[in-house]
C-alpha cells in the first residue's frame, strides 16, 4: 500500500515539474519574439539665440557751427515729422558776413561790366578785365560759402521719429561737431543676433523663426533678412539680421530677447 502511495505522488510531481518548465519555455520564447523598444526621435530640434532690436532709422544730430542754440521744440520722447524744425541756432554773425559777401559780388559784378565796356574803347587793356573777373569769382564763391553756413542755421528732422536725448539746452552755445540731439524711428526695427557660426549650413533669407522680448513676454513672428558677411573668427559666431513679420506698436529699439529656430531633422 505505501509502495503504491509514493508511486502515486512521484508521478504527481513529475507532472507539475514538466508543466512549470514549458510554462517558463513559453513566457521566454514569448520575450524573445518581442520588438525592442526604440526611443522617440523628435522630428525637429530647437535652437535659440539672443537678440536685439534696432532701429533702421536712427541718428545722433551735431552741429556743423560755433554758435548759440535759441530754439529746441521737441523734448526727449515726443515725436516729430520729416521736415519738422529740431534746432535753430543765433546766425546774425553768419547772416551779416552773407550780406556783405553779396554786396561785394555786385560790386565785382559792376567792376567786371565798366572794365569791359573800357576796353572795347581800348580805354583798358584786357588784364584790367580778367582782374574784374578774378574778383568776381572770388566774390561769389565768398558769398556760397556763407550761404551754406547759413542753411545749416536750422536743423530739420531727417524722419519720421522720437527724440530719444536731447544732448545740449536752449542758450547753450555750442563748437562745431558737438552732438546736439538723439533720434530713433521705432516704426522700422531689426533683430540682430549673434549666432554660432556652425548653424550657417541651415540659415537662409526668408526663413522663420520667433522673436520674444523680454519687455514683454510674447512670442513674434519673424524671419531672416540678412545673413552677416563673415565669421568671427575668435568667438565664432556669425551676426544674423532679421525682422519682425507683423509690426508691433509696443516694441522699442534696444528691446532684447530670445530667437528660437526650429530645424526639421
Amino acid at each position: 500500500m505505501t509502495s503504491w502511495v509514493n508511486t502515486l505522488y512521484s508521478l504527481v510531481f513529475a507532472g507539475f515539474f514538466t508543466i512549470s518548465l514549458n510554462l517558463s519555455a513559453a513566457q521566454t520564447d514569448d520575450v524573445l519574439l518581442q520588438e525592442p523598444s526604440v526611443p522617440a526621435v523628435s522630428a525637429s530640434t530647437l535652437r535659440e539665440a539672443r537678440g536685439v532690436l534696432r532701429a533702421i532709422d536712427q541718428a545722433t544730430l551735431s552741429s556743423e557751427l560755433n554758435a548759440k542754440v535759441v530754439e529746441m521744440p521737441f523734448r526727449d520722447g515726443e515725436p516729430f515729422h520729416k521736415g519738422d524744425l529740431l534746432v535753430r541756432f543765433d546766425c546774425s554773425a553768419y547772416q551779416a558776413q552773407l550780406a556783405a559777401a553779396k554786396a561785394a559780388a555786385r560790386a565785382a559784378q559792376q567792376e567786371l561790366s565798366q572794365n569791359r565796356q573800357l576796353a572795347e574803347m581800348k580805354s583798358v587793356g584786357r588784364n584790367a578785365v580778367a582782374l574784374s573777373e578774378a574778383h568776381l569769382a572770388q566774390a561769389v564763391a565768398e558769398s556760397q560759402v556763407y550761404q551754406i553756413q547759413t542753411s545749416r542755421c536750422l536743423i530739420t528732422a531727417p524722419f519720421d521719429g522720437q527724440i530719444v536725448s536731447r544732448k545740449v539746452q536752449v542758450s547753450e552755445y555750442v563748437g562745431q561737431g558737438t552732438p546736439l540731439l538723439e533720434i530713433v524711428d521705432n516704426r522700422h526695427l531689426e533683430i540682430h543676433l549673434l549666432v554660432p557660426s556652425r548653424w550657417l549650413i541651415s540659415l537662409k533669407p526668408k526663413q522663420t523663426f520667433t522673436f520674444t522680448p523680454d519687455e514683454t513676454g510674447d512670442p513674434l513672428a519673424a524671419e531672416i533678412v540678412r545673413i552677416g558677411a563673415r565669421i568671427d573668427e575668435s568667438s565664432q559666431t556669425l551676426n544674423l539680421i532679421g525682422r519682425v513679420i507683423k509690426p508691433d506698436s509696443r516694441l522699442l529699439a534696444g528691446m532684447s530677447g530670445n530667437a528660437r529656430f526650429t530645424e526639421s531633422q
